[in-house]
This record gives C-alpha cells, sequence and structure tokens, in this order.
C-alpha cells in the first residue's frame, strides 16, 4: 500500500484515503467502535426515559456526554502533543472498556438508577474527550496533505455509517435481549480499537532536542496560537453559533420520540439511524456540494437544513415525516461539521494540532452542553414544541451575525517549520538562562516604506504571539525617525528555542516582506538579553 507521504496524483478522488492501509485499518476499527457508542447513546437515553420522565433528566444524559468534552479537552489536547499518542489512545480505550462493561452489568442486575446512569455516561464521555484530540491528530499522519480533506470528510462519513447502524441495532436489542446489551457490546467494540492501534507503527517522530513542555506551559502556547491565528478563531466564532443552537435536536429527540411521536425504543433508533443514513448520503454529496458553494454557505444551508428541522419535530407528530426529517437531520449536520472540522485542521501546524483541535472541541462540546442544558429546561418550562421552535429560530437570527468570521483561511497557508532562524552564538551556557528572555529586533525603514512595513508588521506581532512571544512591542526612535526596534519577551530560553523550531514558511514569507522594506545595505538586527 502507499505510504504516507508517498507521491499521489494532483487531484486525489474521495476515496484516495483509503489507497493508506494504516487509514484503511483505523477508519474501519473507529466505525466499529462507534457503532458501539451510538449504541450506548441509545440505550442510555431510552433508559432515562424509563428512569425518569423529566426533560431536565433526559437531557442530562445529552450533557454527560458532551461535558467531558468541554471540561477536558484542552489537558487532553495538551497530552496528545506531549505523550506518544497510540500509547495515549491504548490506555484511554482499556479504560472505557472497563467503565462500558461494568454499566453493562449494573443494568442486567437491575441497580441502575439515573444518577449512576449520568454518572457512567459522565466517565465514558471522559474518555472520549482525552481520545478525541489525539484521534485527530494523528490522521496527517496516515495521510498525505493532499488527502487531508477527503481523510476528514471519510472520517465524518464513518462517524455516520456507525450512526446508521448503532440506533437501529440498539433500539432491536433492547426489544429482543433488555436495554443492557446494548452497553454490553459497546464494550466489546473497544476490543477492536485496541487490537487497531497495537497493529499500528506509526512513523517515528522527529527526534527531540528539547525537553517535553510541562502540560500547563503546552495549554498556555496552545491557548496563545489558536487567539492569535485568524482562521482558528473564525472557524470557533461559527462553531459556537451552530452547536449551540442544533444541540436542541439532539438533547430532545428521546422525548420527541416517546412523546410526540408517540413511539419506543426501536422508533428511536430508526430516528437516528435515519439521521446516520442523511449523513452518509452528505459525505457522497458534499464534495460537489463544497466546491459549487463554498465553505461559508455550505454551513449556512447545514443551518438552515437543521432550523427546518426543529421546526417539523415541534409542529408535526407524523412518525414517517420524522424519519425523513431526520435524514436531512444527518445531512445538514454533517455539512457543517465537516467544513468546519477541515477549517480548523487547516489552520493549525503540527506542533500545536492537537491542543489547537482540542479548543475546537472545547466550543463544539461546551456548546453542545450549555445548549442540552438549556433546551432540557426550556422544554421542562414551556413543553418540547416551544424549546424546538426557540432553537430553530434563534439557529437562523444568528446566521448574518457570524457571516464575517470566514472559514476556510487556513487552506492556503503553508505552516510546515522553516528553520531558518539560525542559532544563535552566546557568550554563556544557555543553561543560565532560567527566566524570561528579551529579544529585540532593530529595522531601518525609508519614510516612504514605513506604511507597508507598519502593516507588515501588525501581522509579525500575532505570529510572534502565535509562536511564545509576549509582551510585544514595536517603538520608533525620535531621533531618528527610520529606526524602529521591535521588543517582545519569552517565559525561558528554552522556549525561544522553541520558537526556532515553530516558525513556518509562511512566517517565514512575512518576514522576508519586510526585510525587502530596509534601507540599502541595512538587515534588521537581532539581539537576545536575558534579565540579571
Amino acid at each position: 500500500m502507499t505510504a504516507a507521504g508517498q507521491t499521489v496524483p494532483a487531484k486525489p478522488s474521495p476515496w484516495s484515503p483509503f489507497g493508506h492501509r494504516a487509514f484503511a485499518v483505523l477508519w474501519v476499527a473507529t466505525v466499529i467502535s462507534n457503532v458501539g457508542t451510538w449504541m450506548h447513546d441509545v440505550g442510555a437515553g431510552w433508559l432515562m426515559t424509563e428512569l425518569s420522565s423529566s426533560p431536565v433528566a433526559v437531557a442530562g444524559v445529552q450533557a454527560a456526554t458532551t461535558l467531558p468534552v468541554f471540561l477536558f479537552a484542552l489537558l487532553a489536547g495538551a497530552l496528545a502533543d506531549i505523550l506518544d499518542r497510540r500509547r495515549l489512545l491504548i490506555c484511554i480505550n482499556l479504560f472505557a472498556a472497563s467503565a462500558a462493561g461494568s454499566l453493562a452489568i449494573l443494568v442486567s442486575l437491575d441497580l441502575m438508577t439515573p444518577a449512576l446512569l449520568i454518572g457512567f455516561t459522565f466517565l465514558l464521555g471522559s474518555a472520549a474527550a482525552f481520545m478525541a484530540p489525539a484521534w485527530q491528530a494523528i490522521v496527517p499522519s496516515l495521510v498525505p496533505r493532499s488527502d487531508l480533506s477527503a481523510a476528514i470528510s471519510l472520517n465524518s462519513a464513518g462517524i455516520n455509517v456507525s450512526r446508521a447502524i448503532g440506533p437501529a441495532l440498539a433500539g432491536s436489542l433492547i426489544v429482543a435481549i433488555g436495554v443492557w446489551a446494548p452497553f454490553a457490546l459497546n464494550a466489546l467494540s473497544f476490543a477492536v480499537i485496541i487490537a487497531a492501534l497495537l497493529w499500528w507503527k506509526p512513523p517515528a517522530a522527529p527526534e527531540r532536542t528539547l525537553p517535553s513542555e510541562r502540560v500547563g506551559n503546552a495549554i498556555v502556547a496552545g491557548w496563545r496560537y489558536v487567539s492569535n491565528s485568524g482562521p482558528m478563531r473564525s472557524t470557533l466564532i461559527r462553531a459556537a453559533a451552530f452547536f449551540l443552537f442544533a444541540s436542541a435536536y439532539w438533547a430532545l429527540l428521546p422525548l420527541v420520540a416517546r412523546q410526540t411521536l408517540s413511539g419506543g425504543p426501536t422508533l428511536y433508533g430508526i430516528l437516528l439511524g435515519s439521521v446516520g443514513a442523511g449523513a452518509v448520503l452528505g459525505a457522497l454529496v458534499l464534495p460537489t456540494l463544497k466546491k459549487r458553494l463554498g465553505a461559508d454557505r455550505t454551513v449556512v444551508g447545514g443551518t438552515l437544513g437543521t432550523a427546518v428541522v426543529l421546526a417539523i419535530f415541534a409542529l408535526v407528530d407524523n412518525q414517517v415525516l420524522a424519519v425523513g426529517a431526520s435524514a436531512l437531520a444527518g445531512l445538514s449536520w454533517i455539512a457543517v461539521l465537516s467544513s468546519l472540522h477541515v477549517s480548523a485542521q487547516t489552520a493549525l501546524p503540527d506542533w500545536v494540532r492537537a491542543r489547537g483541535l482540542s479548543f475546537f472541541l472545547t466550543v463544539f462540546f461546551g456548546a453542545m452542553s450549555a445548549g442540552s442544558l438549556i433546551w432540557g429546561q426550556v422544554a421542562e418550562l414551556y413543553g418540547i414544541s416551544s424549546s424546538l421552535l426557540i432553537a430553530a429560530t434563534g439557529a437562523v437570527l444568528l446566521i448574518p451575525l457570524v457571516w464575517r468570521a470566514r472559514l476556510n483561511l487556513g487552506e492556503a497557508l503553508d505552516l510546515a517549520p522553516s528553520m531558518h532562524w539560525p542559532q544563535p552564538i552566546l557568550d554563556a551556557e544557555a543553561e543560565e538562562f532560567g527566566g524570561p528572555i528579551m529579544i529585540q529586533v532593530e529595522y531601518s525603514v525609508a519614510a516612504d516604506k514605513q506604511s507597508s512595513f507598519l502593516e507588515l508588521m501588525k501581522q509579525l506581532r500575532l505570529a510572534r504571539k502565535r509562536n511564545g512571544a509576549f509582551r510585544w512591542t514595536l517603538v520608533r526612535d525620535v531621533e531618528n525617525g527610520q529606526r524602529f526596534v521591535e521588543t517582545w519577551l519569552e517565559a525561558s530560553w528554552t522556549d525561544h528555542l522553541r520558537h526556532h523550531d515553530r516558525v513556518s514558511e509562511e512566517d517565514k514569507a512575512l518576514q522576508s516582506k519586510i526585510a525587502d522594506l530596509q534601507k540599502d545595505g541595512h538587515l534588521p538586527v537581532v539581539r537576545h538579553m536575558a534579565f540579571t
């Protein structure tokens, strides 16, 4: 099979990632495991309707699934960038298998309570929280960059293939065997993932010349990058605007199936299966749709489709129409989620990929958790239909407010390390510089080029801060109007050496433009200073 990084056709097909064996094996294993996850979701949602009829309790199951990602994603992203991702994933899946097995046993013994169910769901959600950044961060190591967008779309399709199978299978198992059966099969599904990870031999990581970052520092570094990255900020704004309102569908669907549609677990499974089928269809048409509409309009279309689904569930009690609406929900969901995910992936360099994706997941699941609690409470006070209609209206009204936050701004950027900064020559041993380091760069710019220089320096400021700088300033010499001095701090000499490793080809191009504006014969003068 083709190895990652090998030359591929200039125009790869949507299926080309399957030509890479590691991607294909892990994709299949993930689909099987996700079938188990969706069976758990159906079993937990339906079991809670038997244990409690309160909309708040039922929505609490959804919140317990998504809240851990909001709470732990940043820590998980830092660990995934620091530790061996394969070993981390194996350990987490072992924990998840144990939790799912214990849940199955308690349910089979009729020892489950609403609080206990939410507790176990929270544990499994926590395992998913620690898995997600690592899973998403390994995708670029499975396929070349030219196949990355297709690989992300196939991963989304795989989730929804499992969504089409798992819920319907869970509904049948609940009727035929009992509500404990989906939980037992979910526990077994984790074994498939563990086996695939044991088989996979990832490419050797580059040898580290610097010590690993501490977890707290790694999270701060991730925040600095995301907060100073325009492409990531735009992606997060669009994600929050959609998921906050789309969460109403997932939070209230068990109650819609039982109360509004007067159905049982089989209908609930069919509704979720229809969502999965719609999403698989969406994955097939998504490349054509994105080519015609672009990512921004595709997300708008998915948002409008979701609003239509919420309105149908609020106003119509026909089961057949509900199944059709669920297919539209799945198509709309994958159109939005895939577009946002690709936008996030392309905005991140490898060194901060897991941490950057963890911020995306924090916004994603934070909005889903908050939305689940909000829409459950609104349904408790005003009814299910009113809650769904309010969510549909809010989703539509927010579209023009976030339109300026454009997607895929990082797609054309070359974020690979440039390694063009020379190693500083020191008068003392680097170990002596334990505290903050000050870096100064002196420029000489003629008056007629200073306007362009200042505009470029605004971009350079963000680039410096993305890579670890803080307290950045640019001052002008009052005695020599052509002399400018750029200054910033970094936490330690080691952090500055990390900055050397993180400067991208995009940063290099920007710095070259600034250097071209210098007066003839002048080059920027760089000084490194330690505090005494």
